[in-house]
């Protein structure tokens, strides 16, 4: 399991953080958002992948509408695509949407 998510779509790389301390010879402990407040904070240098910059990886954020108990939720802006499939003579029901404030490219 890999930072709370399991099976095939679960994330190999999470993100790019801070080294704070260099503990061992072989061991860093990383700044880790509060998102990961469970994950232990020190990796071997093994699992760690060096950052090269590109300027495409640039993003442009806009700043989210959060509510006041400070939650954000997805609304839907449009289907894209829909099929159905027969799975041990069961239809299984496949949607492809797009949200709103993300890109065509992450319709899920």
């Amino acid at each position: 399991m890999r930072f709370n998510k399991k099976g095939k779509l679960s994330p190999r790389y999470i993100g790019l953080y801070d080294i704070l301390v260099k503990i061992g010879p072989v061991a860093y402990r990383l700044a880790l958002p509060p998102s990961l407040d469970g994950e232990h904070d020190v990796f071997h240098m093994s699992i760690l992948r060096k950052y090269v910059h590109d300027p495409s990886h640039v993003l442009s954020q806009e700043p989210l509408e959060l509510a006041a108990d400070m939650s954000y939720k997805e609304l839907l802006e449009k289907i894209l695509d829909n099929k159905v499939v027969n799975l041990r003579n069961r239809p299984i029901h496949y949607v492809k949407i797009k949200w709103y404030n993300h890109p065509e490219e992450e319709a899920s």
